[in-house]
């Protein structure tokens, strides 16, 4: 099967690693489009570095680029037998729009669903007008879609291999970010805590989780008294606590029971535009899916803009009960069911 894929995340390709893994135990796969280097043996039309854009300010500076790629995208995926989006709304919507437009007939299994649950709503209906099957990963995504829409499992729930127990720990890990605009605003943050907790608790062991795909650990200026690790679910497995930017790193970690405080701060421009649009109380997936199960009830502290300070940082790991954690880390994975990988292949081979 020639399997045409548009997944610009770094995230995004860890789920498709795993999706290849059950696909290619079913019939054979030639990928074609965008998606990390590393995964296949054919070569993908752009590096996927060259969409890691941070906010609507870099997105606008980019907009040439991006409807360039867009077409010759489209172009492509004429000659595939399927198509497979992931994530990346933006680029992704007008894809298929695309797509649909030069291939009529041909196949759109959307993964990973844009979040329309957070804002604009309306664009369930143009995903459902131009996708063919959308795979939920999100049980009250549903909620969103007239009937194209089927929830599959979630992607870390087939990466997850190793959980948190009741054991006394003394690792606290830092997780800033993997672009360099967050990195820049929130580490430094992160290296003041370190150095006041270092001071308060000599036994104390700290760990910086770096993405895999960073080659130049020089971004975050002092990485000293840090052990480096490029393994995101071992160090949370083992840590005592968390300090976690924003994005997927806080759900893995909820999953895998860890306590931890979710720290963001965003360009003010970009803040102001988030605020004025996002209809959610929180920005944390764990605390908005524990919500849709036990309304009312928060999983984790977050600390946004001005709020992300060495003070409240410090009170929240001060304050943390690993035991709740634990319990609500077990509620979560119970609502959360199973992994997609193998429902998803599925649907691509039938």
């Amino acid at each position: 099967m020639n399997l045409f894929v548009s997944a610009l995340e770094h995230s995004a390709n860890i789920h498709l690693k795993l999706l290849l893994n059950e696909l290619n135990r079913i019939e054979n796969i030639t990928l074609s489009g965008i998606f990390s280097s590393d995964i296949s043996p054919q070569k993908p039309l752009y590096d996927i570095n060259k969409f890691a854009v941070m906010g609507f300010i870099d997105a606008i500076k980019n907009i040439s680029f991006f409807i360039k790629a867009n077409e010759a995208m489209a172009r492509l995926a004429i000659k595939a037998d399927k198509v497979l989006l992931m994530d990346s709304s933006s680029f992704n919507i007008p894809l298929a729009k695309k797509i649909k437009k030069y291939n009529p007939n041909i196949e759109i299994i959307y993964y990973i669903l844009p979040q329309v649950w957070a804002w604009k709503p309306w664009r369930a209906k143009i995903i459902e007008q131009y996708c063919d099957k959308l795979a939920a990963i999100l049980p009250f995504e549903l909620e969103y879609y007239d009937k194209k829409a089927r929830f599959v499992g979630h992607p870390l729930l087939d990466e997850i291999t190793e959980f948190r127990d009741s054991s006394s720990y003394n690792l606290i890990t830092f997780m800033p970010g993997s672009r360099k605009g967050e990195i820049n605003r929130i580490f430094p943050i992160f290296i003041e805590v370190k150095n006041l907790l270092k001071k308060q608790d000599s036994s104390l062991k700290f760990e910086l989780v770096v993405p895999k795909h960073f080659k130049d650990t020089s971004i975050y200026l002092d990485i000293s008294d840090f052990n480096i690790s490029y393994d995101a679910q071992k160090s949370l497995s083992k840590s005592k606590f968390a300090f976690i930017c924003s994005g997927t790193a806080t759900l893995e970690c909820a999953i895998i029971g860890t306590p931890f405080v979710l720290g963001y701060k965003a360009k003010w421009l970009d803040a102001f535009i988030v605020k004025r649009f996002l209809n959610i109380k929180y920005v944390g997936l764990a605390n908005i899916l524990y919500q849709k199960k036990f309304p009312n009830e928060e999983f984790h502290i977050e600390l946004l803009q001005e709020d992300l300070n060495v003070t409240n940082l410090l009170s929240a790991y001060k304050n943390a009960d690993s035991t709740s954690f634990l319990t609500k880390s077990i509620q979560l994975r119970e609502y959360l069911k199973n992994g997609s990988a193998k429902e998803v292949a599925t649907w691509l081979v039938k």
